[in-house]
């Protein structure tokens, strides 16, 4: 079975965006091209991950000498996007692995994000001793040049960290009912 590709090689927008309320989000990756979208369900963690290795590129090629990426140290007023997802909001898969590279004869971040899978860790592995190759049933792969890579990582953490207040206390998000501390063991 071929693998289904969804590619966006210059999308017009692609943003992390949340669906629900803080405590009971569901995250989601989503690219537009034109009238195309395509949204991939992500964990919260796997969003905040995504922004900070992103960061970690573009930190890397700012140290280039002589780099011809030219790599802003803050997103580009007229790359801001603070919109919400586009409508609708149809998941075409839940992201499990994902992979991020740099594409030098383009200049650009390439995300890619692959679909949760059914098989198990241990079938994979000794699949793959064996000589017998996984190919996912579909990958989304995204091309971005650095500019629009800064505002998407910017954006990312500011949508991973408007969530739930944390306590003072323990550090551990608040609740909307009671929040039962674990350094004082009563609820607040």
């Amino acid at each position: 079975m071929a693998t289904i590709t969804h590619e966006f090689a210059w999308p017009d927008r692609v943003v992390i965006g949340t669906i629900g309320r803080p405590g009971s989000r569901s995250f989601y990756l989503q690219v537009r091209d034109g009238r195309r979208l395509v949204s991939v369900g992500l964990e919260k963690q796997q969003s905040a991950v995504l922004a900070e290795k992103i960061e970690d590129v573009l930190a890397e090629l700012a140290k280039v000498e002589q780099n011809r990426f030219s790599v802003p140290e803050s997103t580009p007023l007229e790359l801001i996007d603070n919109e919400p997802l586009d409508q609708p909001v149809d998941e075409q898969f839940r992201a499990g692995a994902m992979t991020l590279g740099w594409d030098p004869t383009t200049a650009q971040i390439v995300i890619e994000a692959f679909p949760l899978s059914e098989i198990d860790a241990d079938a994979l592995e000794s699949g793959l001793e064996e000589g017998v190759e996984f190919e996912p049933e579909e990958v989304l792969r995204v091309s971005i040049p650095v500019g629009t890579a800064r505002a998407f990582a910017d954006r990312t953490r500011e949508i991973v960290g408007a969530g739930r207040p944390l306590c003072p206390l323990c550090g551990e998000p608040l609740d909307a009912d009671d929040h039962v501390c674990g350094r004082l063991g009563d609820g607040l």
